[in-house]
C-alpha cells in the first residue's frame, strides 16, 4: 500500500513539475527551416498534392489497360420446361396432329470471366496532360517549400529584431531612469527645479510606451512563427541565433552578381508546362476526329446441376471482339471546339510573353532594392554609433549639470530613433535579400 501511495505521488508531482516548466524548443535559423519543412502543414498539403497528382495520372494511364471482369451467375427455373409445339397435317386423314417438344431447364450456375480494352486518341494525349499536371505539381511543391523556408527566415528575423528593440528599449529606459533618480536628488537639496526632474520623467513614460508596443509585436512574431512551423501553442519557443550573425553585408554583394536564369526561376516553369498544357489541350480537342477501337473476350463456363441434362446453350464458352468506331459527322462541333482550345492557348501565349519580361524587370528592381538596402544599413550602422556617443555625451554632462533636460530627452529620442532605423534597415536588407533568392532560386 505504501509503495502504490508512493508511485500516486511521483505521479503526481512529475505532472506538477511540467506543468511548472512547460516544454521548449530551441532553434537555430536553420532548423527552424527544417523542422518547418518538417511539419509545416501547407507544405504537408503541396506533398499530397504532389501524390495526388501521380494517382490521377495512373487512372488515365489504367483506362488503356486490359480491364478483367469475373462473374459467377446462379439461375433456377424452379422446374419450369420449355414446350415447342409443332403442328403436322397427318396426309391420310388430313387432321392436323401436335407434336409437344419439352426442354427442361434445370438450375445452372455460370462462370464467366471478361477482359476489354479500350484506346482512343484522347486517351492518350490524357495521359500525357497528366504528365505535365504532375511536374507542375512537384514544381509547386517545390515553390511552397522555398516560400516556407522564406517565410521562416522573415518571421525568425523579425522576432530577433524586435527583440533586441526591446533590450535597446530597457537599456535605454534604465540609463533613463538613472538620471531622473538623481534629478530628483538634486531637486531635494535645491541645486536643480522639480521641472526638470517632471521632463525627464515624460521622457520615461515614453519609453515605457515604446517598450510595450515592442513586447507586443514580439509576442505576435513568436506566435506567427509557432503557427508557421506547426508548434504547439503552449510550447515554449527559444531563438539562438544572435541578429549580428545576419549582417553579412558580403553575402548581399556577392548575391548583386550572380546572374539571373529565368529557367530555374519556379514562377517561370510553371507557366511555361501551363503553356505546353494549353497547346496539348489543342490537340486533344482534335482527337475526337480519330476513331476509338474495343477489343475484347469472354470465357464462359455454364455448369448444370440436374441428372436429366442440360438446356439451351445460348452463350459460347469462347468469345472474341473486336470493333472501331469513327466519328463521320459531329455538326461542327469538334471543329469549334479546336477553335476554342486554339484561342486559349493564344491567351496563354500572351501570358507566358508578359510575365517573362515582368520577371527580368523585377530581377532588375530586387537589384536595386537589395542594392539600395545594403546603403541604407551601412547608413544607418553609422548614424547609430553616433548618436550613441551623443546620447552618452549628454548624459555625462547633465550628470555635472552641464546639460539640460530638454538637451537629455532630444538625444534620448535621437537615440531610439537610430535605433529603430538601424533595426527596421536590417530587416529590409534581410528581406530584399530573400526576394532576390527566390527569384534566382538561389
Amino acid at each position: 500500500m505504501k509503495k502504490v501511495s508512493l508511485m500516486v505521488f511521483l505521479a503526481v508531482f512529475s505532472l506538477t513539475a511540467a506543468a511548472q516548466n512547460p516544454q521548449k524548443l530551441s532553434l537555430t535559423l536553420q532548423q527552424a527551416k527544417d523542422y518547418a519543412v518538417e511539419y509545416n502543414r501547407t507544405l504537408q498539403n503541396a506533398s499530397l498534392d504532389v501524390k495526388k497528382a501521380h494517382a490521377v495520372r495512373w487512372q488515365t494511364i489504367a483506362t488503356m489497360l486490359p480491364n478483367v471482369t469475373a462473374g459467377y451467375a446462379y439461375q433456377n427455373s424452379m422446374g419450369y420446361e420449355i414446350a415447342m409445339e409443332n403442328i403436322t397435317k397427318n396426309p391420310l386423314t388430313g387432321q392436323d396432329t401436335t407434336v409437344t417438344t419439352k426442354f427442361p431447364m434445370p438450375p445452372n450456375g455460370n462462370f464467366t470471366i471478361q477482359v476489354g480494352v479500350q484506346i482512343s486518341g484522347a486517351q492518350i494525349v490524357g495521359a500525357l496532360l497528366q504528365n505535365i499536371a504532375v511536374e507542375m505539381a512537384d514544381i509547386s511543391k517545390k515553390q511552397t517549400e522555398q516560400t516556407t523556408n522564406s517565410t521562416t527566415t522573415q518571421l525568425y528575423m523579425s522576432a530577433l529584431a524586435n527583440q533586441q528593440i526591446v533590450n535597446l528599449l530597457n537599456a535605454n529606459k534604465s540609463n533613463v531612469e538613472k538620471m531622473y533618480n538623481s534629478t530628483l536628488e538634486a531637486v531635494k537639496v535645491g541645486s536643480m527645479e522639480q521641472t526638470e526632474a517632471d521632463k525627464i520623467y515624460v521622457q520615461v513614460m515614453k519609453i515605457e510606451s515604446g517598450l510595450n508596443s515592442a513586447q507586443r509585436g514580439l509576442e505576435i512574431l513568436y506566435n506567427s512563427l509557432k503557427l508557421h512551423l506547426g508548434i504547439n501553442a503552449d510550447m515554449q519557443l527559444e531563438l539562438v541565433d544572435n541578429l549580428d550573425n545576419f549582417t553579412n553585408a558580403e553575402a548581399a554583394l556577392e548575391l548583386l552578381h550572380t546572374d539571373f536564369n529565368i529557367n530555374q526561376n519556379y514562377n517561370y516553369q510553371l507557366l511555361k508546362n501551363n503553356l505546353k498544357l494549353s497547346k496539348r489541350q489543342v490537340t486533344l480537342a482534335g482527337m475526337d476526329y480519330l476513331p476509338s477501337v474495343t477489343v475484347g473476350y469472354q470465357y464462359s463456363n455454364l455448369k448444370y446441376f440436374s441428372e436429366k441434362g442440360g438446356g439451351f446453350r445460348m452463350t459460347p464458352p469462347n468469345a472474341f471482339s473486336l470493333s472501331v468506331s469513327m466519328p463521320l459527322f459531329t455538326s461542327g462541333r469538334t471543329f469549334e471546339k479546336i477553335a476554342e482550345k486554339k484561342i486559349d492557348y493564344q491567351k496563354a501565349k500572351n501570358s507566358f510573353d508578359d510575365t517573362e519580361n515582368q520577371l527580368k524587370i523585377q530581377d532588375k528592381q530586387l537589384r536595386y532594392d537589395l542594392n539600395s538596402s545594403y546603403e541604407n544599413f551601412q547608413i544607418q550602422k553609422k548614424n547609430i554609433e553616433v548618436t550613441q556617443r551623443v546620447f552618452n555625451n549628454v548624459s555625462e554632462k547633465f550628470n555635472y549639470g552641464k546639460a539640460s533636460s530638454l538637451e537629455v530627452t532630444q538625444a534620448s529620442t535621437d537615440f531610439i530613433s537610430a535605433q529603430n532605423s538601424y533595426i527596421q534597415s536590417l530587416i529590409d536588407m534581410v528581406n530584399a535579400q530573400v526576394a532576390l533568392r527566390n527569384l534566382l532560386n538561389k
